[in-house]
């Protein structure tokens, strides 16, 4: 009986699409239209929805409203409404129409990732105007993208009242479901900076991994593209600007080649390679891109720039256990640093036995400063204190 009904259905949707001939696809690149046939053969029922939508918004709009379509996951061409894409695509141009930022966007930009209503697996809400009101008053007057940029990134907090908080219900929550409760995981906060963006013709996705390189978890954050080259950025944005962020030595010792420990970030087009969602492993229709070695290469840029400046160095650190009778006694352990004033300053994994001889854990930490070591070794916590002089120095933790 299953599969009669889903052959009457797709023979009515066969119907549905002959019976409006040429003027359904009426100001759509032809490139699209195999999609379409595809994407309103699998929407079923709520094929008449998607058509309406599509013929719902002026004709230069189209292309867009295709594109969405055409990419959309399977659960969002079973469920949208034509009203949440027709208020998506248009409040998406008036923000292109109306900031000079959005107006000089590429198209494949725009349509990648300032159009799409989703952002991951979330929910779906009809956010698109809601949030193109309320940022919008924030960036107006803005002088360029990246005032703009400052302007949602550094007043969201105060603007939605939500906050970072464990008891949120779950990891992947909407925007809407996240104002509720006031509060939302790492996921839940990117997801709404990279929406208020969005909403505003910034383009923006989210970027995070799946489990950092010593296995304490994962975490995502947003980034924003600016002629031509993606910045990251989080709900609660550094003061000295973009690019910069406690998770950036973390980053900088992703893995590209382990699916666990790499950094993606998420596509609405697909890419051949998925977003790995700790909280369902088993969905794969949020696409990414790996993007790991571009965060290794901005950690070594900023280790550089640290270095250059005259009032850093570099502190290589490793970890022996003196017990072992192999030649290299090398173990790699967690640690964080810790400066004289109790603040966090940097953390790391040592070096193991298969790397290379001259490979250590290296820190830059300012020169002649006090610092403290706090390491874990088979479930008890240690810490060695040193101080840092002039030039490069080495730090041999054993036991």
């Amino acid at each position: 009986m299953k599969k009669i009904y889903l052959a009457t259905i797709f023979i009515a949707t066969v119907l549905l699409i002959s019976s409006c001939g040429n003027s359904l696809y009426r100001g759509v690149p032809r490139s699209y239209h195999a999609k379409l046939d595809v994407a309103l053969s699998i929407a079923g029922d709520n094929a008449e929805q998607l058509i309406k939508a599509l013929q719902g918004v002026p004709r230069e709009q189209r292309e867009a409203m295709a594109f969405l379509i055409s990419h959309m996951p399977e659960r969002d061409l079973l469920s949208l409404t034509a009203e949440i894409l027709i208020d998506n695509v248009t409040y998406a141009f008036k923000a292109k129409e109306k900031f000079p930022w959005a107006r000089n966007v590429p198209k494949d930009i725009f349509l990648n990732d300032v159009l799409p209503f989703t952002i991951m697996d979330e929910s779906r809400d009809n956010w698109r105007g809601d949030f193109f009101e309320r940022f919008s008053r924030l960036v107006e007057g803005a002088p360029d993208i990246f005032a703009a940029i400052d302007s949602v990134n550094w007043n969201i907090r105060d603007e939605l009242l939500v906050d970072f908080d464990i008891r949120r219900r779950k990891p992947h929550q909407s925007p809407f479901e996240s104002i509720e409760l006031q509060m939302a995981s790492c996921t839940g906060l990117s997801i709404l900076l990279t929406a208020a963006f969005r909403a505003v013709g910034i383009p923006s996705r989210i970027a995070g991994t799946p489990n950092w390189y010593d296995r304490r978890g994962n975490h995502n954050w947003s980034e924003v593209w600016v002629d031509g080259v993606w910045y990251f950025t989080e709900y609660y944005p550094s003061d000295y600007g973009l690019n910069h962020s406690w998770f950036l030595a973390s980053a900088g010792m992703a893995d590209e080649h382990v699916e666990e420990h790499a950094i993606f970030a998420t596509s609405f087009r697909p890419t051949g390679q998925h977003f790995p969602l700790v909280w369902d492993r088993e969905k794969r229709y949020v696409h990414a891109i790996n993007v790991t070695q571009r965060y290794i290469q901005l950690f070594l840029e900023q280790q550089d720039e640290q270095l250059q400046s005259g009032d850093h160095l570099a502190v290589r650190i490793c970890f022996r256990d003196t017990r072992l009778q192999e030649a290299d006694n090398r173990v790699p352990i967690n640690l964080r640093i810790i400066d004289a004033d109790g603040r966090e300053v940097g953390r790391g994994q040592t070096s193991n036995p298969r790397s290379d001889w001259n490979q250590f854990l290296t820190l830059v930490l300012q020169k002649n400063s006090d610092y403290m070591i706090r390491y874990w070794v088979d479930g008890q916590t240690f810490e060695h204190r040193f101080r840092t002089g002039e030039s490069t120095m080495l730090v041999e933790l054993t036991r």
